[in-house]
């Protein structure tokens, strides 16, 4: 997982970029770019990454990610024929740098403002939104302009979770670090067993204490948490898919125990993985009858 900066190509004819990607590898790298970032999946689910907050996405879902904030989307392997993602990038002045400041606009210079922590956007605009961006897909002119004038400003009226904490930063000399890098990777391939914290500061060619202070200081986290966070985006995605037991699940995703593993789901996600699962396919329900009758 190697941390980058993103060049966002932007077409001659155009003052921002807006995409359809069919194809899981486009965003599945931790990178970061001074474009300001919209995204809804289509389809497609697996765990994004923005800022220290590790989470699942899956279909329906709308983020809004600000400059320069670190992020990135790793799909689940079985689902990369099932792909659909509609992501614009755009510059917080490309409409001129006093823009914003009018006073018809503060709710979404706040927005913008917010999305430096990356939001996740819900509530009854959200249907309306996906319908927009997806008519600014197909659309020329100024018209791709006021489209995203309409977004933003149902996005300022909906439901808004943060992503990232409070305080959240990594500059990009901090990013482009390898060392961080390996510790991420070395993560995701192992976190099914036990990751000891001599074994990780090893990977990242630091004392065991050293390594602590070192991952705090770049994620506002201490690798335990990192390491759980991994863990319990895993067991949701099984929690999703319905096809084992819970001790098959917590099994799988890495933990030893069901008191550790709830303990650790509930603390991560504030719900029993019962609740978990129930509510997830109750929703998935109510999605694809919604997808059915329209």
């Amino acid at each position: 997982m190697k941390s980058q900066l993103l060049k966002i190509p932007v077409g001659p004819d155009y003052s921002f970029s807006i995409r359809q990607d069919k194809v899981p590898g486009v965003n599945n790298r931790l990178h970061y770019h001074p474009e300001i970032e919209l995204i809804h999946f289509k389809s497609g689910r697996g765990v994004q990454y923005v800022g220290d907050s590790v989470s699942r996405f899956s279909a329906g879902d709308v983020v809004l990610v600000g400059s320069n904030l670190s992020h990135c989307w790793r799909f689940d392997s079985d689902l990369t024929d099932h792909i659909d993602v509609r992501v614009a990038h755009f510059c917080e002045n490309f409409w001129g740098d006093d823009f914003l400041d009018l006073p018809e606009n503060r709710l979404i210079k706040r927005t913008l403002e917010k999305a430096g922590r990356g939001i996740q956007v819900s509530g009854k605009h959200r249907e309306k939104v996906k319908d927009l961006l997806e008519e600014s897909l197909h659309s020329e002119g100024s018209r791709r302009i006021i489209l995203l004038m309409e977004i933003l400003t149902l996005i300022s009226r909906c439901r808004q979770q943060m992503l990232a904490s409070p305080g959240f930063r990594l500059n990009a000399d901090e990013l482009c670090e390898e060392r961080l890098n390996r510790v991420f990777e070395y993560t995701h391939a192992n976190f099914r067993k036990k990751i000891s914290l001599k074994e990780i500061a090893e990977v990242a060619n630091m004392s065991e204490n050293s390594f602590c202070r070192y991952f705090k200081s770049k994620t506002r986290k201490t690798f335990i948490r990192f390491l759980n966070e991994i863990r319990i985006g895993h067991a949701c995605k099984l929690l999703m898919e319905n096809n084992m037991s819970i001790k098959q699940i917590y099994y799988e995703s890495g933990f030893n125990n069901v008191t550790s593993f709830h303990k650790y789901f509930k603390g991560i996600t504030g719900k029993s993985p019962l609740h978990y699962q129930q509510q997830f396919l109750a929703n998935d329900r109510e999605y694809a009858v919604g997808v059915g009758n329209s």
